[in-house]
């Protein structure tokens, strides 16, 4: 069995997710969309807004300065001369996908998530199904509240998930059966519409296996992440551990994996036998907190020695590095960590915090980071960067953003 090093996993890593290409010298297309999908496989949504929202994160950290109109098209929208490419889906959580992997996420590979919490719901109001597919029939794309209204529904007003009035709880559970999906989304609000009349029949109609379904799933993981354990491969799309290792077992067999080992490691690792491994990862990118390099947490603490949290959920005096911090990857290391917000009424991305991490070269880690910054802000459609007082980074930063 091969023995890597530890530099020549984390290369194989980085390249697996794009680092190793170099970023458009013209604007990006739908082709270097095209690209970056083919290595990430997917793209994680979620709702906080602080600097921006995660879906478009990853592609800014790859491509640079984009259209955000790019994936906007490529995933709410459909005309003929350009179809749809991607869908929502919960797939590593709720995720944006190519189209033609919906199938495997519906094949009974990854088991029902949260949504069958309310099928007691279901069962108990089955009419409420029925009225809820013949307003979106009829009306769709629809909001949740939309429906709510042509159904006299009271709902509870805005809040967390847990809040959600019984026709919102309905809704989601028929998008995680596969019988609504997001027709398009309007400041970010999704818009259910019937899955017939967003996805292509081909792909409707595509029935898949729970093993190969496994097994497809598995591969895509082991494409995105080069090398990785069992538990890297399963976290990618939230399989569960059964399904996962005997995918890999089937992927080993049919030499989709080859096993290695990875020095430092405990586990046993898989490399993808497409996987390159550069001799070097240069540039710069700033990754937000769900940015697929960086995702699984543990993996990430053995592929870089960063340790890493979100600390959204803590309060703010115990939280160490700040509310939404982006690590900042320079030349394939994670040299620094950034509290990014984006401040609209003043026009500035506002870095609340900087630090650099132990043994970074502070003087050139605070230069590429400036300019990275000032990137980052110009795509916003930001006047300029403002950086605050805390962290060792901070001071070089300012001189540097001014």
């Amino acid at each position: 069995m091969e023995t890597m090093s530890l530099a020549v996993a984390r290369r194989t890593a980085l390249a697996a997710q794009g680092f190793a290409d170099p970023r458009p010298a013209s604007q990006p297309t739908r082709r270097h969309l095209q690209r970056v999908l083919s290595r990430v496989q997917l793209i994680q949504l979620d709702s906080v807004n602080v600097a921006v929202r995660a879906h478009y994160a990853p592609l800014f950290s790859r491509l640079g300065a984009y259209d955000a109109a790019l994936i906007d098209e490529a995933a709410w929208t459909h005309t003929a001369k350009r179809p749809r490419m991607l869908v929502e889906y919960w797939a590593h959580e709720a995720s944006l996908l190519p189209v033609q992997d919906w199938p495997l996420l519906r094949s009974g590979a990854k088991r029902q998530g949260w949504w069958r919490n309310y099928s007691s719901l279901v069962d108990k109001s089955p009419a409420l199904i029925d009225d809820i597919l013949a307003v979106v029939k009829e009306l769709g794309p629809i909001g949740a509240g939309g429906i709510e209204r042509e159904l006299g529904a009271e709902g509870r007003g805005p809040g967390a998930w847990w809040d959600r009035s019984e026709v919102k709880k309905v809704c989601e559970w028929l998008f995680g059966m596969g019988q609504l999906t997001t027709g398009t989304r309007r400041s970010f609000e999704r818009l259910y519409d019937l899955t017939e009349r967003v996805m292509p029949p081909e792909v409707l109609s595509r029935k898949v296996s729970p093993e190969e379904g496994a097994r497809e799933l598995i591969t895509r993981s082991a494409v995105a992440l080069g090398v990785a354990t069992e538990t890297d491969l399963r976290d990618y799309y939230r399989l569960g551990p059964g399904e996962t290792k005997q995918a890999v077992r089937e992927l080993v067999e049919t030499g989709v994996l080859e096993p290695v080992s990875v020095r430092d490691w405990k586990a046993q690792a898989y490399r993808h036998v497409q996987a390159k491994t550069p001799r070097s990862i240069t540039g710069r990118a700033l990754l937000c907190p769900f940015d697929p390099l960086i995702w699984e947490r543990a993996r990430t603490e053995r592929l870089f020695g960063f340790r890493y949290r979100i600390e959204i959920y803590v309060p703010e005096p115990q939280r160490v590095h700040g509310y939404y911090v982006f690590p900042f990857l320079l030349d394939g290391e994670l040299v620094a960590r950034v509290d990014l917000k984006s401040d609209r009424s003043a026009s500035v991305l506002r870095v609340q915090g900087a630090f650099a991490e132990p043994d970074a070269d502070n003087a050139r880690v605070a230069m590429e980071l400036a300019a990275e910054l000032k990137l980052m802000a110009a795509w916003l459609g930001l006047d300029g960067v403002q950086v605050g007082e805390r962290g060792d980074l901070a001071k070089p930063l300012r001189k540097l953003t001014r």
